[in-house]
Order: C-alpha cells, then sequence, then structure tokens
C-alpha cells in the first residue's frame, strides 16, 4: 500500500487539485501500490483563495465536495487503484459532516464519516458527528477508515475490528506536533490492543495562504502488532517528519491472521464483549 503525507498547497481550484492527484497516484500505482491513503482534508487546497478566508474556504469546499469526488473516482479508475483521497466537509441538507470516500478502480463508491468532532470543527466550523464507523470491503478483506480523531477512541475501532478489519486507514490532519503526536500514539496503541495494522497519513507544510490548513505537523507511517513476526517496537514503516514523499508498505492480512490464532499474546481475542462495571470502593 502506499500512504502520503499532502504537503498543501496554493490553491489552483478543483482543476489544478485533480491535475495533482493524478500525478500523486501516477506514482504510487508505477511503484505498484494498489491502495493509496491520502490525508484528511487534503483536497481542501481546491477552495482556498489568495488571502485566507476560512468561512470562504468552508462554503467553497463544501460547493465542489461531489466534483472532487467524481476527480478522484476517475483517477482511480484511471490507474486502477483503491484510493482514499482525503475527506471534505460536505452540506447534508443543512448540517455539514467530515466524509472520507473510498474509491475503487471500477468506479465504485463508499464513505466514511468521521464521528467525534475537534473544537475546530464544531467550534469554527460547525461541522456534525457523522454516521458511526463501518467495514468495507476489498479484494484484501474488509478495511475500516478511522478520521483522525476518531483514532483516539478505542471503541470506534474496536467496532471495526470486530467487524472484519484488519488494516485501519487514519487520514488526518494537525497543526502541532503534540496534535500529530495523539494521532500516532493512538494509532500505536489500536494495532496493538486489536492485533492489526493502522496507516497514518497527515497533511504537512505551512500554507498561510489557507486558514483552514495554514499550518500542518505530521510524518506518514504504519504500525502493526507488537508480537511474533513484527517489529518490537510495533513500527511497519515511517517516513521522516514533515517530508511529503509516499511511504510504501507490504501489508499481508495472513500475518495477522497467525499473530491472532498464535501471538505471546491474545489482545484481539482478550477484548471484554464490553466495559466491565466499575463499583465505588471505600478504604476500610
Amino acid at each position: 500500500m502506499g500512504v502520503l503525507p499532502w504537503r498543501v498547497g496554493p490553491g489552483g481550484g478543483l482543476e489544478g487539485w485533480a491535475d495533482r492527484l493524478d500525478r500523486e497516484v501516477a506514482q504510487a500505482a508505477a511503484h505498484g501500490a494498489q491502495l493509496l491513503v491520502m490525508p484528511e482534508y487534503a483536497p481542501l487546497e481546491l477552495s482556498a483563495g489568495d488571502t485566507p478566508d476560512l468561512a470562504r474556504e468552508l462554503t467553497n469546499a463544501c460547493a465542489h465536495a461531489s466534483e472532487a469526488v467524481i476527480a478522484a473516482r476517475e483517477v482511480a479508475r484511471r490507474h486502477g487503484v483503491w484510493l482514499v483521497p482525503g475527506s471534505l466537509p460536505f452540506l447534508d441538507g443543512e448540517t455539514i459532516h467530515n466524509r472520507a470516500p473510498l474509491l475503487a478502480p471500477d468506479g465504485r463508491v463508499a464513505f466514511q464519516d468521521k464521528h467525534v468532532m475537534t473544537r475546530f470543527e464544531s467550534e469554527q466550523w460547525g461541522i456534525s458527528p457523522g454516521q458511526p464507523p463501518t467495514v468495507f470491503e476489498t479484494p484484501w478483506g474488509r478495511i475500516g477508515i478511522a478520521i483522525c480523531f476518531d483514532l483516539e477512541f478505542p471503541g470506534l475501532v474496536r467496532a471495526q475490528i470486530e467487524a472484519g478489519a484488519w488494516l485501519i486507514l487514519a487520514p488526518s490532519c494537525t497543526d502541532t506536533p503534540a496534535g500529530f503526536n495523539r494521532v500516532r500514539i493512538a494509532a500505536r496503541a489500536r494495532a496493538m490492543e486489536n492485533q492489526c495494522f493502522v496507516a497514518v497519513a497527515p497533511t504537512v507544510g505551512d500554507a498561510p495562504w489557507c486558514a483552514a490548513l495554514d499550518v500542518n505537523r505530521g510524518q506518514a507511517c504504519v504500525f502493526g502488532p507488537v508480537d511474533h513476526g513484527f517489529p518490537e517496537d510495533g513500527v511497519i514503516a515511517q517516513g521522516p517528519m514533515g517530508a511529503a514523499d509516499w511511504l510504501y508498505a507490504d501489508l499481508d492480512p495472513a500475518r495477522i491472521d497467525a499473530v491472532r490464532r498464535d501471538g505471546a499474546v491474545r489482545n484481539h481475542a482478550a477484548w471484554p464483549p464490553f466495559p466491565p462495571p466499575c463499583p465505588v470502593v471505600t478504604p476500610a
């Protein structure tokens, strides 16, 4: 698979963004990657102008969200890949949701909404929680998408794991090292406790012309179980902080099946079916 930390570029409108997306995907496809993931809000640069304006950017992004999906679908078809081109704000009636499409090479499309909003999304943009977690059927088995903050809530990812996911794609957008480290730590924890792979694709770079994506910090990374047959720290692959190059990893679902069956520990199987009651005890 390929994981791209998207360096936010100057607003080139829908056509400019689609051209850039095509170039990036062509590079990964030429490398042999068949499943590609890009960051949360990566397509948002198509709505940026010459000067930052948060309200205008949100309005433009919502107005062009469906067109962006159509353009990305053609890119996925052209290069024969499964593609998550990032997430975008979608206007559903009077409600805005942060939504990531999963595009199949034959033109099929499915979506995952972000379920838990950050303060920026809820307080400044008015974005609302979307649909609960789902899983997607692919040629490699079932996979899930956990958009940025959602990854920090074990129950959301666990629902995808219990529905059969062996891989979680995590498009992210963070403006500080601390914010990215929350996502990174969460990704490592989810991979360990569920004995699965988690791939994080962040936005990177500075874009002072874009109010929503003015500062971006992160690194592409892929994590796996901390167990037999995997790196001792669970790090499958990671790129340099702030780099905007594709990160590639060969992920085999059979390795996940094997470690879940016969690992040194069985985190995946040992989860309780529900949180146990937590009584209050007064020391005697």
